[in-house]
């Protein structure tokens, strides 16, 4: 039988406040994980927690801007004293704070999206690895995007950190297998979140987007959260290094 119990494991979210992330985070509970959530502000948070409890899950919110190595030790000091170990690890947290050309795109923009795109994701995997390896491995999945394989207009710096989180996956993959830490890349197609929110409002864009996805629609969240608790879960146990695209074919 395909194992997909995540029972007795610790997993970590990041951005587990709404969309994506609060999807993730009630599907790894409902499989049995105890779910620590992490988000900028303790806001949200809570809601997300309370929904895994009335399910009689197990949760709890921690304040962590993943930005920021201050916070992120904390966080894993925190995890450390407080459960010894951590099995799973899910980068979700980004931003996308330039809608625009690059051309017109300044640093303020190209710092705040490289610096949680990108330095947080690293940063928190480096930090969940070291505790991983003491207690035998783990699987570490990263929300990128289908942008950092075909760039979308006017999200060009966007585009190249989910890009460069997709080449970050491959190389510590490469990396951490030896120590057991299976790490791999979530690629979501246009989903219905409060990030792309704009796009889909915007009548003009969203026709042009919905031309290039084959099965004519968006996706919402929790149709992302499958294929997460197949690369956490130990079905996926040969398999690291690797993206799973959710996209509705858009890439095809």
């Amino acid at each position: 039988m395909v194992d997909f119990s995540l029972k007795h494991k610790i997993a970590l979210i990041s951005g587990a406040s709404r969309g994506i992330g609060e999807a993730i985070a009630l599907t790894l509970a409902a499989y049995g994980a105890r779910c620590i959530l992490t988000s900028r502000k303790l806001e949200g948070l809570q809601t997300v927690v309370d929904k895994i409890q009335a399910a009689s899950g197990d949760a709890e919110a921690v304040a962590c801007n993943t930005g920021y190595l201050d916070q992120i030790r904390a966080l894993f000091d925190l995890v450390q004293e407080k459960y010894g170990r951590l099995d799973i690890l899910v980068n979700n947290a980004a931003t996308n704070p330039y809608f625009g050309e690059m051309l017109n795109a300044d640093e303020k923009a190209w710092n705040k999206t490289n610096e949680v795109n990108l330095k947080g994701p690293f940063f928190m995997t480096q930090a969940a690895a070291r505790l991983m390896e003491k207690t035998g491995g783990g699987s570490i999945v990263n929300v990128a995007s289908i942008n950092g394989m075909r760039p979308a207009p006017l999200q060009g710096i966007y585009s190249i950190t989910k890009a460069g989180l997709i080449s970050m996956t491959k190389a510590f993959a490469i990396e951490l297998a030896a120590k057991k830490i299976r790490v791999n890349a979530l690629l979501p197609g246009l989903t219905e979140t409060r990030f792309s929110e704009a796009l889909i409002k915007n009548e003009r864009i969203y026709e042009r987007a919905l031309k290039s996805i084959p099965l004519g629609r968006h996706a919402q969240p929790d149709e992302m959260a499958g294929a997460v608790l197949y690369l956490v879960s130990d079905a996926a146990s040969f398999t690291t290094g690797t993206t799973i695209v959710c996209d509705g074919g858009a890439l095809a």
